[in-house]
């Protein structure tokens, strides 16, 4: 009897020792199925949030890089100048803070792309880049190969002298008759504003702003026409050049509003691109393009 009771003890504690290890194993294996899933749900978030990042856009701009005070290069990046594309080099100014603020307002990275001042539009007819915010008149042929948005600035015509000049007291584009003069090339300045000049003698256009500029400084012509911002940042860059403005007399040059409302420039039928960048820009007043043309003007380099 009692080799009986211990034998029913012992089968006892044997099921109840095979319980407990039962029990222990599967607590195990819950616990390692959590933990894998959790590890899981961790990378896949993990992976989601890398996704989103890579799927963040780049507005890429092209610009000339070479139009102070819109835009123009600099070694360092003082100033909150921006990173040209392929270039140890770095673009700020007017255009850069505008493209700046558009960028981020929309939720883009952004990526500068210097290109000569013909090659713009192409570049955005193309889709090379997004869109031009190079200081471009918003006009009638150039709106026939790409679309632009409302005007980012509205630009004046000046006429820019040396201070020791004849033309220096000039009061009017009549006072001009007979100088020699350019300006840069594919711009209103030099196809309209200079025939406007009564025997004029029009020399060839030049390539770029500083390359007007430096016609001018070194006494090749006797005066360039241009608008209010580049005259302005060219009167800091060179002391000796006196700017002549004629708006609101009876013989300024004659221009429509067109030719002086400086636009973006974006690919035809890129309705989102240029629906989201008007967005930013009726934010903005005419007072907030000045401040920004003349926080260029104030950091912009003596010479380019």
């Amino acid at each position: 009897m009692k080799k009986r009771l211990l034998a029913l003890m012992m089968a006892a504690v044997f099921a109840m020792s095979l319980t407990a290890c039962g029990s222990s194993g599967s607590g195990s294996d819950t616990e390692s199925n959590t933990a894998e899933t959790d590890s899981t749900a961790s990378e896949d978030a993990s992976a989601e949030e890398t996704a989103d990042s890579g799927e963040k856009k780049v507005l890429r701009v092209a610009m000339e890089c070479a139009y102070a005070p819109y835009n123009w290069t600099q070694p360092e990046d003082s100033n909150g100048a921006v990173a040209i594309s392929g270039s140890s080099d770095y673009a700020n100014g007017y255009d850069v803070m505008m493209a700046k603020h558009i960028a981020e307002a929309i939720g883009y990275d952004l990526e500068i792309v210097k290109l000569d001042w013909d090659s713009l539009v192409p570049a955005v007819q193309s889709g090379t880049v997004d869109c031009a915010i190079a200081g471009q008149s918003i006009t009638s042929e150039r709106l026939e190969m790409v679309d632009f948005t409302e005007p980012y600035y509205y630009a004046t015509i000046v006429t820019l002298v040396k201070e020791d000049s004849p033309y220096a007291d000039a009061q009017g584009v009549a006072d001009l008759a007979g100088a020699s003069c350019t300006s840069q090339l594919g711009t209103i300045w030099y196809d309209v504003c200079l025939p406007q000049i009564q025997d004029a003698d029009i020399q060839a256009a030049q390539e770029s702003a500083p390359a007007m500029l430096v016609a001018l400084e070194s006494g090749r012509v006797d005066l360039v026409v241009t608008d209010m911002p580049t005259g302005t940042a060219a009167t800091v860059a060179y002391p000796d050049l006196k700017l002549l403005d004629f708006a609101g007399s009876d013989d300024d040059f004659e221009v429509s509003e067109e030719e002086i409302n400086i636009g973006i420039s974006v690919q035809k039928g890129n309705t989102e691109l240029l629906d989201a960048m008007n967005s930013v820009l009726s934010q903005m007043t005419v007072d907030d393009f000045n401040s920004m043309m003349d926080e260029a003007i104030s950091v912009q380099p003596l010479s380019e």
